[in-house]
Parts: C-alpha cells; sequence; structure tokens
C-alpha cells in the first residue's frame, strides 16, 4: 500500500504539462536580514545610551532635591550622551528606512514614479548628510586644535565631534543604498521576472 504522500496529486500546471513558473533570485535576501541585523544592534546600542541618560538625570534630580547632593557635570554627561545618541540613531533610522516624511503630495503620484522618486529623495538626503559629516568633522579638527573640553568635567569635545560626523557619513551610505538604490534595483527585479515570466509562457505549448 502506498503512502499517502505518494498519492498527491498533480498540480494543475503538471497535469497540463506545464513547468513552473519562472521566479527570480533578485531580491537580495541575505542583504536585507544582514542590514535588519546591523539596524538592531544600532538601536540597540541607542537604547542603552538612552536608559544611561535617563538614569543619570533621574539619579541627578533625586540627589539634588532629596539629598541636595547633585550629581557634579550631570547635565554634560547628559548633553555628551544625547549627542551620541541621536547620531548614532542615524544609522538606525536609515537602515530601516524610518525617517520623516511628508506624504501630502508624493502619495498622489502615479506607482510607476515611486520608485524614481524614491531614488531622488535617497540621494538628496544621503548629499545632505554627507553635508552635515564634512562639516561636523571641519569643527570637530577646530575644536581639537585648541583642545577643548568641557566645563566642568574637561571632558575632550573633539572625539565626539569626529564619531557624529563618521556616524552621519555611514548615514548617507546606508541612506542612499537603503532609500535611493534599492528600489530601483527592485523594480528592474521585478521587470525582468515579468519579461522572464512572459517569455516563458509564450515558449509553453498549449495542453
Amino acid at each position: 500500500m502506498s503512502h499517502p504522500a505518494d498519492l498527491r496529486p498533480e498540480t494543475t500546471q503538471e497535469a497540463a504539462g506545464m513547468s513552473p513558473p519562472v521566479t527570480s533570485s533578485v531580491e537580495p535576501v541575505a542583504s536585507l536580514k544582514a542590514l535588519g541585523r546591523g539596524g538592531m544592534v544600532l538601536a540597540a546600542l541607542g537604547g542603552l545610551l538612552l536608559t544611561a541618560m535617563m538614569g543619570l538625570t533621574v539619579a541627578d534630580v533625586i540627589g539634588r532635591y532629596l539629598f541636595n547632593a547633585p550629581i557634579k557635570g550631570a547635565a554634560e554627561m547628559t548633553e555628551v550622551l544625547l549627542c551620541a545618541t541621536i547620531f548614532l540613531g542615524l544609522g538606525a533610522v536609515s537602515l530601516s528606512d524610518d525617517h520623516v516624511v511628508v506624504d501630502l503630495v508624493t502619495d498622489r503620484l502615479p506607482d510607476a514614479i515611486q520608485p524614481y522618486r524614491k531614488f531622488a529623495i535617497g540621494l538628496f538626503s544621503a548629499v545632505v548628510l554627507f553635508v552635515v559629516a564634512w562639516r561636523v568633522w571641519i569643527y570637530a579638527g577646530q575644536i581639537g586644535g585648541y583642545g577643548g573640553t568641557t566645563t566642568n568635567l574637561g571632558i575632550p569635545i573633539a572625539p565626539l565631534g569626529y564619531f557624529c560626523a563618521i556616524c552621519a557619513f555611514a548615514g548617507g551610505i546606508i541612506t542612499a543604498i537603503v532609500s535611493g538604490i534599492m528600489p530601483v534595483l527592485a523594480l528592474f527585479g521585478r521587470r525582468r521576472t515579468d519579461r522572464a515570466q512572459s517569455t516563458h509562457d509564450k515558449s509553453t505549448p498549449e495542453g
């Protein structure tokens, strides 16, 4: 007696003598997963910095108003953590393509234009981030030239500036790829798949 799995019915395409439809492997699944994991790591680091900033603020408020013993330099450390959190978050936001958008007009555009619109906006946003990275890097160099530090704790400011510039530059590269290039590549991939499917259907004899 045959196993039930051996008695599976033929699909409609198999019964008609047709081969399965053509599928595309253009989608960079592995790359998308890697980008997703990278975004999660950056988001987790940003969350840790934000948690540290919140804990520092709470401890400073409790010490100031209950024990009359505020934490020295709490405001400076909060500013440093806030700056690092914002610029580190650029990479996570760019990887997940979660930049703030105003779509009052763009959503009304034809669907055929949307990939090219995303490409143009993605590249423009990347250029803006590159300019920010460039200017912040120059400013950090100027601060480092005269050894600028915070007032109370003496924390060097230049390393923080270089860190922010690197984060902005990385965010620009990620934005150009995720928000600009990938939508167009996905469009070309779908068109290639449609052409291959159409050619396959025409070459398959009707049964």
